[in-house]
């Protein structure tokens, strides 16, 4: 159990670092992949500061010459202000130079609406640029954003791997550390299974020697005093009494009334079904009362008429099996007669079922060929002709296995003990068959009464009719459903039942040698009542000893009180002083013990006395005269008589204590042959015990140096992993400062 756990706790492990290494090597791809957009983001960023420096060049240098422009423009402005007076003044001599100037003014109004152009599409460049900057800007801060929650992602993940590897750490310490005690436990129980064991073997050594004295010793017994085994031999075996086992009989015979019942209700159903099927062929298609019916139906009607005589005797049958069981006999296959009878009655009924159904059939292809029936009603009577072969087949199904059964107490070859259960749960399976075929009768059947009861010219006969033949159809499919029901509860128990018979044997090997074991069974229990009637006797003469003892005692204790009042009389008239009562006490005392010499003299006579010898105790009265020749003879018959009932008493008593030893024997035979399993069974246990140990202990070892290796990679690991997160942190912190400074530099421009 504990490498079983500790081999499903590898596993997990395993599963779980192989879960946490795919996870790791996810996280490491992220980070690679973040850390080559990072360096892209970079390269991008610092080609936009490049343009953008460049840009920012550009315009410094034309904002620089706009000044410059704008300056000349306002020279020009203020030269041309001052020489429109002086034209005015001369205007002749200035019309060449007027001209001169109008060209120029031409030329610095093209180049300045060129650079004014110019200015203005630096202007836009220059905002479109700084829009592009700003849009950069936010996507790098929004990128920055989504990195930073990363890697607070990530690190949260890698505390949760920390934290989870530390878990496991301290569990597969508790676990060690458990393991350990375990060993530690078990190394005490092998030291303990060791000490029992040469315990065991000391005491199975000291059984060994004792009983095998015992048992030379009974053998020995047993080959001078057992002239015959009727054991050793089946033949023999079987015509032995087995042991009567009442609870055995008395649920047999409940059974066997349950079995009565059930078939006296199915018989009931079977003898109206049949009825009301006749008086329905009477009144249906054709009334009979009104026109003759079909010859076939004639026939029919007669057959049926005769179902009686073939439905009663299976309730017969099944009356004398069950007064068959009592509580004196032994109930097996081998036993049960009476089940023959039974299975040539069900055999006689199942002929008048195949002689009644091609008459049933045609009868209903006739109603069907009527001008009454109707498309719905063929139907019906077409599987109701189906139904009836069905349950024909079924009948005949449960025939040939009760046959079966019923050939162990007839013909011994004709079914073997190996197939008994196969039997019986064939037999099982067939009453749900018909139990099944009942039912889609009663079913097909309620449904063309149905019909019939809604033709025009349906009258109310036949709707009585058909209620009645519907309601024997029910009772059928009920009888049948508690038979099957009950005949499957106690499937296990018939299976069960059938090693009931003689000790030390297989079965009952012919009807005749279980009729013989019936017979000795019988004479078994007359033997043994009138041992009991002996016993019964033998106590009432104990009884009748004891009060012959206890009357003998009262009559002792009532002579000695006797002769304690004779004694106070003879004291009280000394002590009153007269003469005459002196005188006459001691006439009295005189008479007394003359009496008393007679009695003793008579008692002399007549005392037995005992004389022992080789053969016994002879006793004797001693008489003066010598006793005849015929006394003698009658003397010595009486005692050779005792004699001899003395010793056979004794010889009872011996063999019964030697029968009593045998058993003993036997007991200590099967007790040392039991010890002798216990102790090959104690050596396996002890060889596995070792084997555990080793093998738990190579698994500690594996399991150390495995947890070793495995923190030693996830401690790796996590340093790995802690150093990939300080350089992603410096990397992040980089991005922070350099897109700080590049806001930095954007604001102050």
């Amino acid at each position: 159990m504990a490498s079983a756990e500790l081999q499903g706790k590898y596993q997990k492990l395993a599963q779980e670092y192989s879960k946490l290494r795919a996870q790791n090597q996810v996280l490491k791809k992220g980070v690679v992949d973040e850390q080559a957009n990072s360096a892209a983001l970079k390269e991008q960023l610092k080609m936009k500061d490049q343009s953008l420096r460049k840009l920012q060049q550009e315009m410094d240098s034309l904002t620089f010459r706009n000044l410059q422009l704008a300056k000349r423009v306002e020279l020009l402005q203020d030269e041309l202000a001052l020489s429109e007076p002086r034209g005015k003044k001369n205007k002749k001599s200035g019309e060449s130079s007027s001209q001169l100037s109008q060209e120029q003014k031409s030329v610095f109004d093209e180049d300045l609406q060129k650079k004014i152009e110019e200015n203005e599409r630096l202007h836009i460049q220059f905002f479109e640029a700084d829009e592009q900057h700003k849009h950069v800007e936010a996507e790098l801060r929004s990128r920055l954003a989504t990195l930073e929650t990363e890697a607070a992602q990530h690190q949260a993940v890698v505390d949760g791997l920390t934290r989870k590897y530390m878990e496991t750490i301290e569990k597969l310490q508790n676990d060690k550390a458990k393991l350990e005690v375990k060993s530690q436990t078990l190394e005490k129980e092998a030291k303990e299974c060791r000490l029992r064991t040469e315990e065991c073997q000391l005491q199975l050594k000291n059984l060994h020697e004792d009983l095998s004295g015992r048992l030379e010793e009974s053998l020995s017994i047993i080959n001078e005093k057992v002239p015959f085994n009727d054991t050793k031999y089946s033949q023999y075996n079987a015509l032995n009494v087995p042991l009567h086992n009442r609870r055995h009989q008395l649920k047999m015979r409940d059974i066997a009334g349950q079995a009565l019942a059930f078939v006296q209700d199915l018989v009931t159903a079977l003898l109206n079904f049949h009825t009301y099927t006749e008086q329905r062929i009477q009144i249906f298609p054709v009334d009979s009362a009104i026109d003759t019916i079909s010859p076939l139906n004639q026939k029919f009607s007669q057959y049926l008429h005769e179902n009686a005589s073939y439905v009663r005797p299976l309730e017969e049958g099944m009356l004398h099996l069950f007064e068959s069981i009592t509580e004196d006999t032994v109930t097996v296959l081998e036993t049960t007669v009476k089940l023959k009878t039974f299975s040539e009655h069900l055999t006689s009924y199942i002929c008048f079922l195949r002689k009644i159904l091609p008459y049933q059939l045609k009868s209903l292809e006739e109603e069907c060929e009527s001008s009454l029936c109707t498309s719905a009603l063929r139907a019906r009577n077409l599987e109701l002709s189906q139904d009836m072969k069905k349950m024909t087949a079924v009948f005949e199904k449960l025939q040939t296995y009760i046959a079966l059964l019923a050939l162990p107490s007839t013909e011994p070859d004709g079914l073997l003990r190996t197939n008994y259960s196969s039997v019986l749960t064939n037999v099982g399976a067939a009453l749900h068959g018909f139990h099944d075929v009942m039912k889609d009768i009663s079913k097909h059947y309620s449904q063309k009464a149905t019909i019939e009861h809604e033709l025009p010219t349906a009258t109310q006969k036949l709707i009585t009719t058909n209620d009645c033949i519907l309601s024997s159809v029910v009772a059928l499919t009920n009888g049948a459903g508690k038979i099957a029901s009950f005949f499957s509860n106690n499937l296990d128990y018939f299976i069960a039942s059938l090693s009931y018979g003689p000790k030390a044997a297989s079965g009952f090997i012919s009807p005749l040698s279980a009729e013989c074991m019936l017979q000795y069974k019988k004479k078994a229990a007359a033997y043994l009542k009138s041992l009991q009637k002996v016993q019964q006797s033998l106590e009432k003469i104990s009884k009748l000893e004891q009060e012959k003892e206890h009357w003998m005692l009262e009559a002792q204790l009532a002579k000695i009180k006797l002769e304690k009042e004779n004694q106070r009389i003879a004291d009280k008239l000394k002590n009153t002083g007269s003469a005459q009562l002196v005188g006459l006490a001691q006439e009295n005392a005189a008479m007394s013990n003359a009496a008393g010499q007679d009695e003793a003299t008579a008692k002399a006579v007549l005392e037995p006395i005992q004389r022992t010898s080789l053969i016994g105790t002879l006793t004797r009265t001693s008489d003066s005269e010598v006793p005849d020749v015929e006394s003698r003879e009658d003397l010595i018959k009486n005692h050779y008589m005792a004699r001899i009932v003395e010793l056979t008493s004794q010889l009872q008593l011996a063999d019964s204590k030697s029968v009593h030893f045998y058993a003993e024997c036997r007991a200590l035979s099967k007790r040392l042959a039991l010890a002798e399993k216990s102790k090959e069974a104690l050596t396996e246990e002890m060889k596995l015990a070792s084997q555990n140990i080793s093998r738990l202990q190579d698994e500690l070892t594996t399991t150390k140096r495995s947890y070793e290796d495995q923190l030693s990679m996830m401690s790796d690991h996590l340093c790995s992993m802690n150093e990939t997160l300080s350089k992603q942190r410096e990397e992040i912190d980089t991005l922070k400062m350099s897109s700080k400074g590049n806001s930095k530099k954007n604001k102050s421009r």
